[in-house]
Parts: structure tokens; sequence; C-alpha cells
């Protein structure tokens, strides 16, 4: 059984994750079984699983039964057809450790704090299968014998986008995945993200919520509908302005779910789609002028950041040995430090 929760979903290879599912198990109940609630069923007949995150797949309808989705409770008969679907294509190849460096900002026993460079995919998918985050900590914990890459119940707890810097945690044994991803699954973990976007506030401060879902225009991108629409699945962000450029703006964002594409999607739909993300048209120029040298300036800001201007900044847990409260802060990786100071110098010459 592979793992089903994966919080942070902050992923492009989890963009089908709305309508489209892959089958990873298929089971033909036996004529002579008795009566069994499905999740006590599955636990006895699949490995590397936990009665807990079958429960979760059950509630998120990968879970079905002669192909309709049911709940943990329902109680298998014989002939039944029991399919489970996960929001990724199964993966087969083993996960080789690759030489990859990563910047480890914590580690001991049970889990490991990683500040995650731009750039890096952070798990084997369609068309990444190596040079990955996973393959990296499989290098890292290679003389670990008790850490195994190929088994899915230790490695990430929640995941960020290939162009999205900054924090993740990993666990190393199943007891801290488990204890970790109760706390994503709860919303009791703190994360704040820094982002550059396109365009001014009026206020200050502000919370959005709103579903997110697949765009049904572009398949490759996430869109934001109604809280009562029935569409997609709940998402709700707090936001801060940081910093004024007069046509970009730097602004925290605090997660409190945790969607795919939330804080890019839930800013566009705002107006303010982050700078130089490609995928959701910031890599135009959407305010400002006409003019040729504000066009070059643009462009060069797009040469210094060539991503979206992303950065998990800090990320918050509770330990899941020592019941520890555990609080992480990373600084802007150097693109942004950058692109940040290239606005800053603008901003300054534009009003003398």
């Amino acid at each position: 059984m592979e793992d089903f929760e994966y919080p942070e979903i902050e992923n492009d290879s989890e963009l089908d994750a709305e309508d489209t599912l892959y089958e990873h198990h298929r089971l033909t109940v036996d004529k002579g079984q008795k009566a069994m609630r499905i999740d006590k069923f599955l636990m006895e007949h699949l490995f590397n699983t936990s009665r807990n995150r079958i429960q979760k797949a059950a509630e998120q309808e990968y879970i079905r039964v002669n192909d309709v989705p049911v709940k943990s409770s329902y109680k298998v008969k014989p002939g039944d057809v029991i399919t489970i679907l996960l929001d990724h294509p199964k993966y087969e190849n083993e996960i080789i450790p690759e030489d990859i460096p990563i910047e480890i900002v914590y580690e001991d026993d049970a889990l490991m704090v990683v500040n995650k460079q731009p750039g890096l995919v952070v798990h084997p998918g369609c068309g990444n299968y190596t040079g990955t985050l996973v393959n990296a900590i499989a290098w890292h914990l290679k003389d670990d014998p008790n850490y195994d890459p190929n088994d899915p119940t230790v490695g990430l707890v929640h995941r960020i986008d290939k162009d999205t810097s900054g924090l993740l945690v990993i666990a190393k044994t199943p007891d801290a995945k488990t204890h970790l991803g109760n706390q994503f699954y709860n919303k009791t973990t703190k994360r704040t993200y820094n982002a550059l976007v396109w365009g001014n506030f009026d206020e200050d401060s502000g919370r959005i919520e709103g579903n997110i879902a697949r765009n049904p225009k572009d398949r490759m991108q996430m869109a934001v509908f109604p809280p009562d629409s029935g569409i997609g699945k709940h998402a709700v962000t707090h936001y801060k302005v940081l910093e004024r450029f007069g046509y970009v703006t730097l602004v925290e964002c605090v997660l409190e779910t945790g969607r795919t594409h939330q804080i890019r999607a839930h800013m566009k739909h705002l107006g303010h789609t982050l700078f130089n993300d490609e995928r959701y048209g910031g890599n135009e120029i959407l305010r400002g002028t006409q003019f040729a040298k504000y066009k070059h300036f643009i462009h060069n800001c797009f040469e210094i950041c060539p991503r979206q201007a992303l950065h998990a900044l800090t990320l918050g847990f509770v330990h899941p040995t020592t019941g520890k409260e555990m609080f992480f802060t990373s600084e802007l990786p150097d693109d942004m430090k950058q692109l940040l100071e290239k606005w800053r110098n603008y901003t300054a010459n534009r009003e003398l």
C-alpha cells in the first residue's frame, strides 16, 4: 500500500488529482469471506500500510468497491471487487540513491528538515524518475540500516513544487511519518511562504477562501471555485503585505490548508499572479508601463529569478518523539534576494 496523504500539494505531478486516478491495487473478495470492515480487510491483505492511511484513503474516495467509493466502515462481501486508486501513476522503479547536494537544516533519529533549492523535483514521477529530492535523501541516508527509500512508510511527509524553494520535513521512521502526517492532516503545522506577486494591494492583509480544483479550460492549472460550489477541495490562505514596489508586492502567505498550487491559484484568483509564474501567466508584464526601458527591466528580473517567486520560509510542528514544538526559518534564496533588491532600486530611482 502506498502513502496516501501528501498534504502539502504544491506539486506539478499531482495536477490530475481531481479527475484522473490510477489503479494501484485490485482485490476480489473470496467466496468464503465473512462480513468484515474494509479497512480491517485491507490491513490483512496489503503490505506496508496502516489502518489510519487506509481510512484516509477512503475519506478521499480512493477506495472503491465494484467501482463505487466506499467508507472505511463498509463491510466486504464475497465477490466484491476492491480497487485502490491514487492520484499518480503506479511507480514500479526502485529509488536509487544519487549524490545530489541538499541543505539539511536539522536532523535526528526520527526526522530531518531540508531547505530545498529551486529547480529540484521533490518526488519521482512521470518524466522525473531520477534526480529528485527523494534520490538525494536516499544518498544521504544510504548508511542508515533502518531507512529504506523504497518503503512508503518513511520519507516525504509533504511536498512543494519543483520551482518553489524552501523547507520540507522528512520522516526517518514509520511512527514519525504517521505522527507528522496527522499534524498536516489536522492542520496543526505552522507554515509561511514569501511570494512576490504582480500588482498592489488595497489592504495590508486578508483571507482567501475558495475551493481548488483543476481548471476545466487548462489541465495544467488549478482554479478557484466558490466554497459552496461542491467543486474541488476546501482551501484557505491568509496573506499579509510585507513590502510594496508599486507594480509588484512582496507578501507573506500562511497556509491553513495544503492544496495543489494553493498559493499560486489563490493569488491569481485575487488578480495578483505570482511574479514569473509561467504556468499561471506571471511571466508576462501584468503591471507597469509600456516603455521599452521598463520592459527591459522586467525581462532582466525574469532572468535573475527564472521561476515563480515563491519560497517556503518557515515550518513548525511538534516533534513526533519528544513532543517538543519545533520551528524552523530559512533565508530567501539568492535569486529572490537579488530580485527584491532590483525592485527596491527601481522603486527608489523611480520616486526621485
